[in-house]
């Protein structure tokens, strides 16, 4: 009988004491997990800070970034289908030198050339036509909608809101801009003036997209093609020199 009660009486204190360790004041704690892997993954995953894992703190990885740039010269992996592993190879263009001070684009290789101009002639690879243009154009002016449009402005004149708030200036409207579409694509991921690179952020694919958005912009029949298959704009992309 006594050794019911001591077992019993052990359960309730081993019971108590989980019950009480699981109870913290640390409003970051998970508090006591059963089985950790349940709910933290052993893989590396972005926006997780590493300082505290499965409840191990490492007060020197506190607080830091996990979601970080890339090893250098790796590429992602984009599937098997040719075009698309093309069109997303990294961008041969190089920022200029003078791009490492004025947006900040250390470690990158860099030209002395001005690739800005010799952007000149580069062409969209992403050829439209009337099953895949509105598809294109609409995901353009999505992501213009997001990154472009605070300063850009909604119809692509230069007055958006950062604009019109004084914060920014110097924002070209698109109407009647001599920039081509290969330096329009330079400028978006690398950056021109007071604009910072986009390369982090939009791959190569939106990008383009982007660009022909605005060529919608600047053309409203810009994507648009007649019964016979033929362009109604002459602004359609010739893409003979893709990159």
């Amino acid at each position: 009988m006594k050794k019911i009660i001591y077992t019993t009486l052990s359960g309730a204190i081993l019971s108590l004491s989980l019950l009480l360790n699981s109870c913290v004041s640390n409003a970051d704690s998970p508090g006591l997990e059963y089985a950790p892997d349940m709910y933290r993954t052993p893989g590396i995953e972005t926006y997780v800070d590493y300082g505290e894992v499965r409840g191990r703190e490492n007060k020197q990885w506190k607080g830091r970034l996990s979601a970080l740039t890339p090893p250098r010269n790796t590429v992602p992996y984009y599937g098997t289908d040719s075009s698309e592993v093309m069109l997303m190879l990294p961008y041969f263009r190089k920022p200029n030198v003078a791009f490492r001070q004025t947006h900040g684009l250390y470690g990158w290789d860099y030209s002395t050339a001005d690739e800005y101009t010799l952007a000149v002639n580069d062409k969209n690879p992403i050829t439209l036509d009337k099953d895949n243009a509105e598809t294109y154009i609409s995901k353009g002016k999505e992501l213009f909608t997001a990154m472009c449009q605070h300063c850009h402005g909604e119809k692509g004149d230069g007055q958006g809101p950062m604009v019109v708030s004084k914060a920014y200036s110097g924002v070209p409207n698109y109407v009647g801009l001599a920039a081509t579409e290969g330096q329009m694509f330079y400028s978006i991921y690398y950056g021109k003036g007071m604009m910072g690179s986009h390369g982090s952020i939009l791959n190569k694919k939106e990008i383009w997209s982007i660009i022909h958005y605005i060529r919608r912009i600047q053309d409203a029949n810009y994507g648009k093609f007649d019964a016979n298959g033929a362009a109604v704009s002459t602004l359609v992309s010739d893409t003979t020199n893709a990159n």
